[in-house]
């Protein structure tokens, strides 16, 4: 009996011996991290001098602090929006990936760089992209110089489309608007339409065009000014692109698994009973991805209310007031160049970081009943 009571209690405590390095790590840098924070938060310490407890009145001023006002709003609009985005993006580039045709791994390793590169070196990257003289706006000048001819193309890839479709369905043929076959030559035959067009002097680039200088990073305007407080600061809408399509391909992944979960016999039942791709999507794909969308919101707005890196690069390129969040107001309070650490001020921001960010998702959570 004795071997076999030890046997069995080896084996009840294995799990527990093989996750002991992991719980020691957790318990010591986050746990006993956590504890000291809390503690600090309600300190006047600066690292140099032993603590002063000052009670809640690292919070009162923080409330009463202008620039954690504006972080605190900063991080707000920027988690809604760039997990508003980035779920849709993924969601579509999921779609598109899942699709079975010669060669689609290379595409998804492709969209899958820039999740695994540098966020350092990405940011770099996109700080060159929106120079005043830089691709973005580059790109922009272009596009209003070629407009007519853009528009051109598109009206007629759309008519060319109707009539297929609509020649089609004349035949008694099940067709749909979105035929990849029929956009594929709607887009050839556009093409030439266009081309004709601008060798007969019908739509022509426009040369009067002046140049697009839009200043992305060195600027407090906003988007939206007419909004007043609610305009968005034009750099952090810069951060938003970049973090946008950094972080999409991640939650693409995380899509797709969830698209190759669904079972195909739901949509060729759904084929059978005369289901269109749309009413296909809404009441099979959308439904099977539930959970993972819950997942993806919530990893994006943990995430996104955490967000720093990109602000400390960018650093002095843009006024801080405009890029500043909650994650750079604990950074910058803590490590504040030549000046005095406030580590008080710091600790009870980055409580208040945490407990915003249990809310966000508790009430996400609510409103996702899952």
């Amino acid at each position: 009996m004795k071997p076999n009571r030890s046997s069995a209690g080896l084996e009840k405590a294995s799990p527990y011996i093989m996750l002991a390095p992991y719980i020691f790590f957790i318990a010591i840098f986050f746990g006993y991290a956590f504890l000291r924070t809390f503690y600090f938060s309600f300190t006047d310490y600066n690292m140099f001098a032993k603590p002063a407890w000052v009670g809640f009145q690292n919070y009162v001023d923080l409330f009463r602090n202008i620039r954690f006002g504006r972080a605190f709003r900063n991080s707000l609009t920027f988690a809604i929006i760039v997990t508003f985005f980035q779920t849709i993006f993924a969601l579509i580039l999921a779609i598109v990936l899942n699709a079975k045709m010669r060669g689609i791994k290379l595409f998804r390793a492709l969209y899958y760089m820039p999740s695994v590169t540098s966020s350092v070196v990405i940011t770099l990257i996109f700080m060159w992209l929106f120079q005043r003289n830089g691709i973005f706006n580059y790109l922009a000048t272009a596009f209003l110089q070629h407009k007519a001819i853009i528009g051109a193309f598109f009206a007629s890839l759309v008519v060319l489309q109707i009539l297929m479709v609509v020649a089609e369905r004349a035949r008694k043929q099940p067709c749909s608007w979105f035929e990849p076959s029929f956009i594929l030559t709607s887009a050839l035959l556009s093409l030439v339409v266009v081309w004709f067009l601008q060798f007969a002097g019908v739509v022509v680039p426009r040369t009067d065009t002046a140049p697009i200088r839009i200043i992305w990073l060195n600027t407090r305007q906003t988007i939206l000014e007419w909004a007043g407080n609610l305009g968005i600061p034009r750099p952090l809408v810069s951060i938003m692109i970049l973090n946008t399509w950094t972080t999409a391909p991640t939650m693409m992944l995380l899509f797709l698994a969830g698209l190759q979960d669904i079972p195909r016999e739901l949509y060729e039942a759904a084929s059978v009973d005369g289901a269109t791709g749309f009413a296909a999507f809404r009441h099979i794909t959308l439904p099977g991805l539930r959970h993972i969308t819950y997942l993806i919101v919530t990893m994006g707005l943990i995430g996104t209310l955490q967000m720093f890196d990109q602000v400390a690069i960018i650093g002095d390129q843009a006024p801080l007031e405009s890029v500043i969040t909650l994650a750079y107001f604990v950074y910058h309070n803590a490590f504040p160049g030549s000046a005095v650490p406030r580590i008080g001020v710091a600790s009870a921001a980055a409580m208040i970081l945490a407990a915003f960010t249990l809310i966000l998702t508790w009430v996400q959570r609510k409103l996702a009943r899952v």
